[in-house]
């Protein structure tokens, strides 16, 4: 039974979320079938949001239709997700920022509870992990290879993100303002998760239902080519972000073999007194050499490292907590 109570509550904190200025983000390359539906239901889901359309060069009618149904529609010619991305968290001011693909695959009802839980709870990130809404939402091999990818950023990272790829996130304002886009695609996903997990941010997932394209709509998703990018990337972020465990295992692989090719030398030296091949004996010691440098460079980008974690840190620190200004003004008024 509801108390006038539970209604006085509820009622203040309806009211506090209104006082959360939110930005919906939408990307968008050729999405003239499917923005005005996407905007429509971000419209309806956050009537009090300010809706941004980033387009990236379309050749079709992306713009107008966006612009038709009210979003505030701005350019960024720099081809990639990446670079558009970089442009929109530079650009834009907001308290909570909805970042979704604007190809009408996501729910857009899923971010009020999104919004809600990095609200109430602190966080810095509330991670859409997509459900099967829809049988043909994924092509053929993506499913299997977004598991793939997701697992083997988790054996990486120690991540326990369950969608590492799920274009549908929302975020802080502090996340937003201390995060340096360096991606120019689709691995954007990845840097956006080892952000926060490089310098241990508050996250969550929340499951949402996925869907497909809708008629005349097309993915720019290369499975080959962007899986093999977003390899790639893991790669590189792991050997940026942690250089020691990057280069001491190249150290390790390096000195053993190494110790492999010295043994029948060390043995042949020891029972005949003599070196008989030399060439083998200048490679092993090339290859311990090359093996204390790899540990050494390990030990010196992982100061490097640390200090670039510092400085993000403190651009982070330099931000309110989402709520901040909210319960900042509810204790002034003795709530």
């Amino acid at each position: 039974m509801l108390t006038a109570e539970t209604i006085a509550a509820g009622s203040e904190e309806t009211a506090s979320q209104a006082q959360v200025q939110v930005a919906v983000l939408i990307p968008c390359l050729n999405e003239e079938a499917a923005i005005g539906t996407v905007i429509a239901g971000f419209r309806a889901a956050l009537p009090k949001a300010a809706i941004y359309v980033y387009d990236n060069g379309s050749s079709d009618g992306t713009r107008d239709v966006a612009r038709s149904a009210g979003a505030l529609v701005r350019r960024e010619m720099h081809r990639g997700k990446g670079n558009v991305v970089r442009r929109m968290f530079a650009d834009v001011d907001a308290d909570v920022y909805v970042l979704v693909d604007g190809d009408s695959t996501y729910d857009a009802c899923s971010a009020q509870a999104m919004i809600a839980r990095l609200v109430e709870d602190r966080l810095d990130m509330v991670v859409a992990a997509r459900t099967d809404g829809d049988p043909m939402a994924y092509r053929p091999g993506h499913r299997t290879g977004n598991r793939l990818l997701t697992r083997f950023f988790a054996s990486a990272f120690n991540a326990v993100f369950t969608d590492v790829l799920s274009g549908y996130r929302v975020f802080s304002r502090r996340f937003v303002k201390s995060f340096p886009v360096l991606s120019r695609g689709f691995e954007l996903e990845i840097e956006l998760a080892v952000h926060a997990l490089e310098l241990e941010l508050p996250v969550a997932e929340i499951p949402t239902p996925y869907y497909a394209r809708p008629q005349g709509s097309a993915s720019k998703l290369s499975t080959w080519r962007d899986g093999f990018r977003i390899v790639a990337t893991i790669i590189g972020l792991y050997r940026s972000e942690r250089p020691l465990a990057f280069f001491f295992a190249i150290g390790i692989l390096l000195a053993s073999a190494s110790i492999a090719l010295a043994i029948p030398i060390f043995i042949t030296y020891l029972q005949l007194g003599i070196v008989p091949r030399i060439p083998t004996a200048i490679l092993s010691t090339g290859l311990m050499l090359l093996a204390f440098l790899s540990i050494v460079a390990g030990l010196i980008l992982d100061t490097v490292t640390r200090g670039r974690r510092e400085m993000k840190l403190i651009a982070y620190l330099a931000q309110q907590p989402p709520g901040e200004d909210r319960e900042r003004r509810l204790m002034l008024s003795g709530r």
